[in-house]
């Protein structure tokens, strides 16, 4: 079974979706939401709709606690968590030790078991104030990011996101143990 866990980058979350729905046709998922995601209605949809879709998806209710997703670890183990889309503000969490939130709650748990955590960033700072904390997570054991690239240098010049259609390769790369590469496109 994979996680597949979702923050508040709102504007990509209908990305990340259509890459859940392809996976579920080859893994088992298990749907983790952040507090943000599981309550927040946006212009780009309703939080209802969304844990919904994701329930549907997967066939099981999405995770939205701390309580829910502590037993990712030993008790519920993972063969892989993906986190998409991974906010700025979660990597930043999970680059520092805090665990304030499901979906930081979820890694931790799972990265317990030293099995892979895929992040599928979409930061508007990823080249300003998350440089660092992306740096950080690099340099972990078990961690792989998704390929990802500016994406609009020219208004968002700190702006990344990545390339969602590349998650079932990244995955797949993780399970062996290597990071897909690049990891840096144009």
């Amino acid at each position: 079974m994979i996680g597949y866990a979702c923050c508040g980058s709102f504007c990509t979350l209908s990305r990340s979706l259509k890459q859940m729905e392809a996976l579920s046709h080859t893994y088992e998922l298990l749907p983790i939401v952040s507090p943000v995601v599981a309550v927040t209605d946006t212009r780009f949809g309703k939080s209802a709709d969304f844990l919904a879709l994701m329930e549907a998806i997967s066939g099981k209710k999405p995770l939205t606690t701390i309580a829910e997703a502590e037993p990712l670890g030993p008790a519920i183990p993972l063969e892989a968590l993906v986190i998409a889309p991974c906010t700025g503000n979660t990597l930043a969490k999970m680059a520092n030790g805090i665990t304030d939130t499901s979906v930081t709650m979820a890694a931790k748990a799972h990265l317990r078991n030293g099995r892979p955590l895929i992040i599928a960033l979409a930061s508007n700072d990823a080249l300003s104030a998350n440089l660092r904390n992306i740096g950080t997570l690099l340099e972990r054991k078990h961690i792989y990011f998704v390929p990802l690239g500016q994406d609009d240098p020219k208004s968002k010049p700190h702006s990344m996101v990545c390339d969602f259609e590349r998650i079932p390769e990244t995955i797949a790369a993780a399970l062996e143990g290597r990071q897909l590469q690049p990891i840096l496109m144009k």
